[in-house]
Parts: structure tokens; C-alpha cells; sequence
């Protein structure tokens, strides 16, 4: 038989969890690019201990524009790539610019990669994009926006500031590009607010759980004691 204090703290366990994930995404609903967690039980069956996992939701964003011609938007799954303390770091947030050396790179300043893997010196240049992540000036060629897609988003690691580690293999990008806008969020806050409240019913439900059994076991060891 099943303990039902082990039943109690796995769906304890699995509530804070949804509750962490659920604080994440509201805090980050105004953040560019972010992609949604959810929080997904880890236990393969009530045998078997285990902890709750974050999927992420890989969804397109809205769209804002802003005309300004170094905020590109990703359509479809996929991200850029920039570089970060020596590292390839993935992300979705297309809202660029130039550094004080004329390089490409996202808001918090590191470097957006070409196809290559090296920066992009787009310093004094009329960039445009086509759907593909190819950069013009004219009929001049500017190099291509490194784009990859992920065969296992599992294995995305998110960061603090934004944007994921990844040691998986990666697929080829199928998406599209579009300039002069960047992403939202695709949080969706009113249905945040919806798995908050069942949330907050679930942890009801489980407190009465706690309460029936304590009440049993009580009653139990009084008639031990009687006997």
C-alpha cells in the first residue's frame, strides 16, 4: 500500500513547483522574447520518487512594432545566438543594437553570432533581413544571423538574465524572420490567473487530506492505547 504522507508530499512538492513556475511567468509577462514554464510532475508513478520538471512553451509572442531596423522578430521555433562568456547562449529576443565597436549585439550586451559563430560589424551600415536571416546593405551582403532550432528543448537551461544553455543536438530552422519589431511574452496572464486559483484550490484540497489523516492516525493510536 501507497504511504499517504508520501502521497501528500509529492502533490505538495508538485504545487511548489507550479506555484514557482506561475510566479516566474507573471514577473516576466512585460519581458521580451521570454518563453512560459510549466511545471510537470517528475514522478513516473506514486511508487517511485521523483520531482517536479519545468517544460517550457516554445509558442510565438505578439508582435510590436518598433521600426527600428535592429529589432528583428523571430515567427515559428527557433533562436538567435550570441555569445557569452565564451559560450553560445540561445535566445528569443530580437531587440538589438550596436555596441561602441559597431558590433551586433542583444540588450544586455553580448554578441550576436553569424552563421560562422563570429559577431556581426554591421557599424554604419543600412541593414535589412530577408525571411531567411540574411543581412543586406543594398545588394551588398552582411553576413546571416546565426538561427537554430532545438530537437530537445528539455534540455534548454535557462539563465539568469535571460536566454538558455544548451548541450543537445540542434535541427534546422524552419521559421521565418521580420524586421523593425520585437516579441512579447507569450505569457498568457489571464490564464496565469486561472491555474492560480485551481492551484489554490489543490492546496485546499490537500490541507483536508492532511487533516482526515491526522484525525485517523489520532484515532488510531487512542485505540492502541486502549488496548
Amino acid at each position: 500500500m501507497t504511504d499517504p504522507i508520501q502521497l501528500i508530499a509529492r502533490a505538495l512538492g508538485d504545487d511548489i513547483a507550479t506555484l514557482n513556475a506561475i510566479s516566474h511567468n507573471v514577473a516576466n509577462a512585460n519581458t521580451s522574447g521570454f518563453r512560459a514554464e510549466r511545471a510537470v510532475s517528475g514522478f513516473g508513478d506514486y511508487l517511485q520518487p521523483g520531482r517536479p520538471v519545468v517544460a517550457r512553451d516554445l509558442s510565438d509572442g505578439p508582435v510590436k512594432q518598433t521600426g527600428n531596423a535592429l529589432d528583428f522578430v523571430l515567427r515559428g521555433k527557433g533562436f538567435f545566438v550570441v555569445e557569452r562568456e565564451g559560450a553560445p547562449v540561445l535566445v528569443r529576443s530580437g531587440q538589438f543594437r550596436l555596441d561602441a565597436e559597431g558590433m551586433l549585439v542583444d540588450a544586455r550586451g553580448d554578441r550576436v553570432q553569424d552563421a560562422a559563430g563570429a559577431p556581426l560589424a554591421l557599424a554604419g551600415k543600412n541593414v535589412r533581413v530577408d525571411a531567411r536571416g540574411g543581412l543586406w546593405d543594398g545588394s551588398e551582403s552582411l553576413g546571416s544571423l546565426r538561427l537554430v532550432d532545438v530537437q530537445d528543448p528539455a534540455r534548454l537551461v535557462a539563465l539568469d538574465g535571460g536566454g538558455f544553455r544548451y548541450d543537445g543536438e540542434f535541427a534546422e530552422w524552419q521559421g521565418t524572420i521580420e524586421q523593425g519589431a520585437v516579441e512579447g511574452s507569450n505569457v498568457d496572464a489571464a490564464g496565469e490567473t486561472i491555474r492560480l486559483m485551481e492551484l489554490v484550490r489543490h492546496v485546499e484540497s490537500v490541507q483536508r487530506a492532511i487533516s482526515i489523516y491526522d484525525k485517523a492516525m489520532d484515532t488510531g493510536v487512542g485505540r492502541l492505547g486502549e488496548n
